[in-house]
């Protein structure tokens, strides 16, 4: 499963979610969506709006995780 790593992004950078908003124009409620890993597409735009508002790499906001519970 691929999950966005952005929530750990601003902490770095001291931001709010709502900064982000405010930089991103999209509605606050799609950012949290977004941010809680709770959308199945994210924009290419949006990718890259966000890589060059948190000052990263699409593989800093991005990693992937195991689906499977570990036994």
């Amino acid at each position: 499963m691929l999950r966005i790593r952005a929530k750990e992004l601003l902490e770095k950078k001291g931001k709010t979610k709502y900064w982000l908003h405010m930089q991103l124009g999209t509605s606050y409620q799609n950012l949290c969506k977004m941010l809680n890993n709770e959308t199945r597409m994210i924009r290419y735009e949006n990718i890259e709006a966000l890589c060059r508002i948190l000052e990263c790499t699409p593989n800093d906001l991005f990693e992937i995780i195991d689906d499977e519970p570990e036994n």
